[in-house]
């Protein structure tokens, strides 16, 4: 590539005057974070857009692209920590207001950035060499589209949003996101700063382990997303394949009213309204069959057939169609919806999720959370019973969930921890065992276990107050004073 009119020692200055820490730059990630975090829990495109104008990793990313193009091992160290220390700011402030707002529900932007594919792989390579581009041709107007094309700081915001409410599916997934475009922007930068005549002091050995560095991470980061990739390749071709098999299984002048396909279950979930001149017994075991050869996956069918006349007409009966069956999708799709936001909160599959129809509950049992106790996983159950209208979650921990320590203090047994023993009691079904201290003291804290609607024995003497799962054969034991 040609590099007449690159100003090269001009853009070096450039990218470190711009790329290392700095007041300015603490000040914008402060104010970029906030932003994001806003546009993402309203939810609002145009906050969020905001946010991205601001762009300020941008540069200590590009930064450490051309270190590692002229192997500035200096410039590799600012850039880095200027990347490290931005990142550890946006997403502890992040932490701490998600904690501090009463909006803790997962929207759809959270979402949307919780499951990257490789095309958001191919979105930071192209961006970046456009970025990269602009840099070096001086065309400092298109870093701006750029910045809004990447979105550094919105995943990052989310990671942050993950840490807050022990959520490892949006940890993991934005965390992911955000190290694909970093990443990617860094290393492409790199390339892009080479074909322009940067490191141009370095041996063909170098520049062969910097086309190896490149490769192998783009090689890495493409695994996990080329999977999200090959989820919605199957995703598209079930869509197509669902309207052929209903299409070909009724008969001349049957229209599809409209369709639902949840793929986050298995086997698939498929919902439909026919619009039929004639019912077809059977129909939904029959498309069944028939989208299990189809997909190579198991899939649940439930048809509504509305039988049309074609001398009434097809647009009447459409209507009347919609009129019968539009509650019944609306509640299913609602249904559907608060499943997906129970499953994302608890950190499951939806599939792993029990919903009771009559009783208008929803039962799901939380992923483990290393370090999370009793009280956080109560958290997480107000959080998902808030989350969802019309609907009561109720969230089990995990069976191995650490019991907390009881304290009595003047006579006073700690009201929290007994709230939490009782819970998780209530919510496993299992009685808990109270055991060490004085008699009156376990006959306290059972007594209060019970209370709270909570299972609890008096347990054995000996050693401090403290709560263990009780034995088949412990129920009723007494102990000693």
């Amino acid at each position: 590539m040609a590099t007449d009119g690159v100003d090269h020692d001009g853009v070096v200055r450039q990218v470190a005057e711009e790329s290392g820490w700095s007041g300015r730059y603490a000040f914008l990630i402060v104010i970029s974070a906030a932003i994001s975090l806003l546009g993402l829990l309203m939810p609002s495109v145009a906050v969020l857009i905001g946010a991205m104008l601001l762009s300020p990793l941008m540069m200590p990313i590009i930064g450490l692209g051309f270190g590692i193009a002229t192997l500035d091992f200096h410039e590799v160290r600012r850039a880095a920590t200027a990347l490290i220390l931005g990142a550890v700011i946006a997403v502890t402030l992040s932490v701490v207001l998600i904690r501090l707002s009463p909006v803790q529900t997962i929207t759809s932007e959270i979402a949307g950035r919780t499951q990257p594919t490789l095309f958001d792989l191919l979105v930071a390579l192209l961006s970046a060499i456009a970025g990269g581009y602009a840099l070096i041709r001086g065309r400092g107007g298109t870093v701006v589209g750029v910045a809004i094309a990447i979105a550094l700081m919105p995943p990052l915001v989310v990671v942050g949003f993950g840490i807050a409410t022990w959520n490892w599916v949006v940890f993991s997934g934005s965390l992911l996101l955000f190290l694909t475009n970093a990443i990617t922007i860094a290393l492409t930068a790199a390339l892009v700063a080479r074909c322009y005549g940067f490191g141009s002091h370095l041996s063909p050995h170098h520049t062969g382990w910097q086309l190896v560095l490149f490769a192998v991470a783009i090689g890495v980061l493409s695994v996990p997303l080329g999977a999200g990739l090959r989820r919605i390749a199957f995703e598209a071709v079930a869509q197509r394949q669902v309207r052929d098999a209903l299409g070909a299984d009724f008969p001349a002048g049957a229209r599809l009213s409209q369709v639902e396909i949840d793929h986050g279950v298995d086997p698939v979930r498929v919902r439909a309204v026919m619009l039929t001149p004639s019912i077809e017994p059977d129909a939904d075991r029959k498309l069944a069959a028939d989208l299990r050869q189809r997909l190579a996956r198991a899939v649940d069918v439930h048809i509504d057939q509305v039988r049309i006349s074609p001398e009434t007409g097809t647009v009447e009966a459409a209507q009347i169609a919609r009129a019968g069956n539009g509650e019944a999708l609306t509640a299913t799709r609602a249904r559907d919806r608060a499943v997906a936001d129970v499953a994302l909160i608890a950190g499951v599959p939806p599939a792993s999720v029990t919903v009771d129809e009559s009783g208008r509950t929803i039962r799901v049992v939380a992923a483990p959370l290393s370090g999370l106790a009793i009280a956080g996983y109560r958290d997480l159950e107000r959080r998902a019973d808030a989350a969802v209208a019309d609907w009561h979650v109720i969230l089990n921990p995990p069976g191995d969930v650490a019991l907390p320590d009881i304290t009595i203090r003047s006579g006073v047994i700690d009201n929290a921890a007994l709230d939490d023993a009782a819970w998780v009691s209530a919510r496993l079904g299992r009685a808990l065992a109270v055991d060490g201290g004085s008699l009156r003291q376990r006959s306290a804290v059972a007594e209060g276990l019970s209370a709270r609607a909570g299972q609890a024995d008096t347990g054995r003497a000996g050693g401090r107050l403290r709560l263990g799962w009780a034995l088949p054969d412990d129920a009723g034991s007494s102990g000693t004073p």
